[in-house]
């Protein structure tokens, strides 16, 4: 896509808006909510009240408003967690998003911060305020701060036609605004176990028509990616981050918004050494090298920019937005140490920048339909960068010579992908919604593919307190453009890095058919639970691996897959009390790796050629849940836990058995103290892990898995936090 396609879009959209302003005076603001008011029970796996009496809100609550119905919720599965909820956790506003997302259902959790959805690698869609955020790539930081969000919806199953191209899960995020939080800021520093220590600021306001929430924080610690070994304190595993949040809007008009959301991340890693390696390769004179003394380093920054515009046209409502996204990815390894353990030292660097188009639209039509379409457009230029050192070899792979040679290998890639979709919302009487719709994708690389995808999705509320949902969706996923490298295989022939070319080295995209079916029942005013079922058929089915000691992950397609699975849920929110336990069961299986298959052994591609295997991110029982209750006004106490039965690892046959099984207990207390000039200091004590289990996420072994990790030791970690 041409920037100045983006430009006359955009200027389009403006003209529009500034032919149907009119001279408003400025609305007053609201009066401000207590940003630091956490004795309410937040909200878990409930939908957030939306504003109905138009007359005693603002316009920037009433566009809220619009916005919500430019999303519907119809015939999908949805869990949602809103700022308090966030603060309960034990790390409170400080914990990563990612493990937020680890405490809803059917939600696995991986090395490098990963995080699988319902049998899917990664394959997840961010979105903030509706605007869909390209996601960066692969590692272990994370960009986007839990102090940014007001809540967030998981978003999974049979989505309706406006939700495509990542279709894992949709990660919907509604920011903080200063429109409703008044003018004021926060200041606060958690701190603890492992050199942990992470201050953060944040300010926010409005005058007039104008509105305003930016937030930074820093973070440092000795435990930057897991531990390739079952040690109380990793090697060489130290971590700098710095991430910042913005989010500017101007009123227009009692119609119109113009908002401007930005954020960046720079974050450095060393990477853990594992102690106890033995050399397979000889460096000119050298022959031994400690495992504990390598120095390898990875760096990843981010930086995303939107402007959207939302309003109101007539009848219709809409938002227009236009992004970019830049993302990188660089790895500086030990060049002799490296070279005597894996025979080739690369320096692996990527970058991606996409621009982006999105519009949505959103038009009743008579007093039981809606009409919903929209189209989405990307533009990205992908560059892949390997300044390999290898030593020469024979036929057989055996080392000739202890001079090591250098190999270049760098690629440039140009992506497009174009979207469209329609779709109808109608209500059939007092009970039913059918939400029936059509989406097109297109996606070109090296070859153009495309899909027209129907999607149905039905909900019953079968009384009162029940709700029941059904739904199909025919999805079309195009591989990760920032995850592929197109390498030129042939260069490393007669290296120690010498791979077999066996064909198709770019990824393909993925087709599938999804169905799902759930019910939510309501009992009495303090209990909800859930079941959910869904089964996904699944053509070119896309996994990532790490392939390499860069921790960059890189696409393949199986040729089919098969994906199902159950989920339960059960919340209780009453008075002081609140409550959740999620469970899941899960399968997913592939066979026939079809694409990039130079990054697998031999004896792997021939066992999965004719049989079905699990997937390395397969767990076959997931469960978490949570308590949090307050004693008073000022004191809180809480718990929460992971489990999982473990993920695949080798055995008889590729990812052919299980890790042992894990459980893991987080403990919290809060309390808020008042002081006479100073005002409330709020303060978290949270133990991580408290009965000090050690397990294991990795081993190493299985298709597309590098080193072993284990999961976190315990930890103890104290935040302060004032609001002002």
């Amino acid at each position: 896509m041409k920037h100045s396609l983006l430009a006359l879009s955009l200027a389009l959209a403006l003209g529009t808006a500034a032919a149907h302003a009119t001279d408003t005076p400025p609305m007053t603001t609201p009066a401000p909510a207590s940003a630091d008011d956490t004795t309410d029970t937040g909200i878990r796996n409930k939908q957030p009240i939306k504003v109905h009496d138009l007359s005693a809100v603002s316009v920037s609550a009433a566009l809220d408003q619009a916005r919500n119905a430019l999303s519907p919720d119809t015939g999908s599965s949805q869990y949602v967690i809103d700022q308090k909820a966030i603060t309960q956790l034990p790390l409170g506003a400080s914990t990563p998003i990612n493990q937020v997302l680890l405490q809803a259902p059917g939600v696995v959790q991986d090395s490098y911060g990963g995080l699988h959805v319902r049998g899917d690698h990664a394959n997840l869609q961010y979105r903030i305020n509706g605007v869909i955020i390209p996601e960066s790539i692969g590692g272990f930081g994370q960009s986007l701060d839990a102090r940014t969000i007001e809540n967030m919806k998981l978003l999974d199953g049979a989505l309706p036609a406006q939700y495509g191209l990542r279709t894992a899960a949709v990660v919907d995020i509604t920011t903080r605004s200063g429109h409703d939080l008044g003018n004021g800021g926060s200041v606060g520093i958690s701190g603890g176990s492992y050199g942990t220590l992470n201050p953060n600021a944040s300010i926010w306001g409005s005058e007039g028509r104008w509105s305003y929430f930016l937030t930074a924080n820093y973070l440092q610690s000795d435990v930057g990616i897991e531990n390739p070994t079952a040690s109380k304190k990793p090697i060489h595993d130290h971590t700098n981050q710095v991430k910042s949040f913005g989010d500017i809007s101007y009123l227009i008009n009692d119609d119109t918004r113009l908002s401007l959301l930005f954020g960046m991340a720079n974050n450095r890693f060393q990477i853990p050494n594992n102690p106890g390696q033995q050399p397979q390769f000889g460096y000119l004179d050298t022959v031994d090298f400690n495992s504990a003394d390598l120095n390898e380093q990875q760096r990843e920054n981010t930086r995303f920019g939107v402007l959207a515009l939302q309003g109101k046209l007539g009848q219709t409502d809409y938002q227009v937005s236009v992004g970019q996204r830049y993302s990188s990815v660089a790895y500086t390894p030990d060049e002799i140490g490296e070279l005597m353990f894996n025979g080739v030292a690369s320096a692996v660097t990527r970058g991606n920048r996409a621009s982006t188009l999105q519009a949505d639209f959103s038009m009743p039509m008579g007093s039981s339909h809606t009409l919903r379409y929209g189209v989405y457009g990307s533009f990205e230029r992908a560059v892949s960068g390997n300044d390999a050192w290898v030593f020469p070899a024979d036929a057989d792979g055996n080392q000739t010579s202890t001079t090591p040679i250098n190999i270049l290998d760098n690629s440039r890639l140009t992506a497009k992908t174009w979207s469209a979709y329609v779709q109808d919302e109608w209500s059939i009487g007092d009970k039913w919604t059918l939400n029936y719709g059509l989406r097109g994708d297109q996606y070109q690389l090296a070859r153009t593919e495309s899909q027209l995808s129907p999607r149905l999705g039905l909900v019953w509320q079968a009384t009162g307190s029940t709700t029941v949902h059904a739904g199909y969706s025919r999805y079309f996923t195009p591989p990760a453009t920032e995850m592929i490298a197109s390498s030129n295989i042939a260069k490393f022939d007669g290296t120690t890095n010498a791979v077999p070319d066996n064909g198709n080295n770019t990824p393909l995209a993925e087709r599938s058919d999804y169905y799902d079916a759930g019910i939510s029942q309501n009992l009495g005013s303090a209990w909800t639970v859930g079941m959910d079922a869904y089964y996904r058929k699944v053509q070119r089915l896309q996994d990532e691996g790490q392939f390499g000691s860069a921790l960059v992950y890189s696409t393949f397609n199986y040729a089919a897959g098969r994906v199902k699975g159950l989920e339960l849920t059960a919340n209780y929110e009453q008075g002081p009390l609140s409550a959740y336990f999620n469970a899941s069961l899960g399968k997913a299986i592939g066979k026939r790796i079809i694409t990039s298959q130079y990054n697998f052994a031999p004896d792997d591609l021939a066992y999965v050629q004719n049989h079905y295997i699990f997937l390395d991110h397969d767990q076959k029982l997931t469960s978490s849940g949570g308590i949090n209750y307050a004693l008073n006004d000022s004191t809180r106490v809480g718990a929460d836990y992971l489990f999982g039965s473990g993920l695949r690892k080798d055995g008889e046959v590729p990812n052919g058995a299980s890790l042992p099984s894990y459980f893991q207990l987080n403990l919290n207390l809060s309390h808020d103290f008042a002081f006479d000039r100073f005002g409330k200091l709020h303060t978290q004590l949270a133990v991580l892990n408290v009965l000090d289990r050690t397990y294991e996420l990795r081993d190493g072994s299985g298709i597309g898995v590098g080193a072993p990790q284990f999961g976190p030791r315990r930890g103890v970690y104290l935040s302060l936090q004032k609001d002002f």
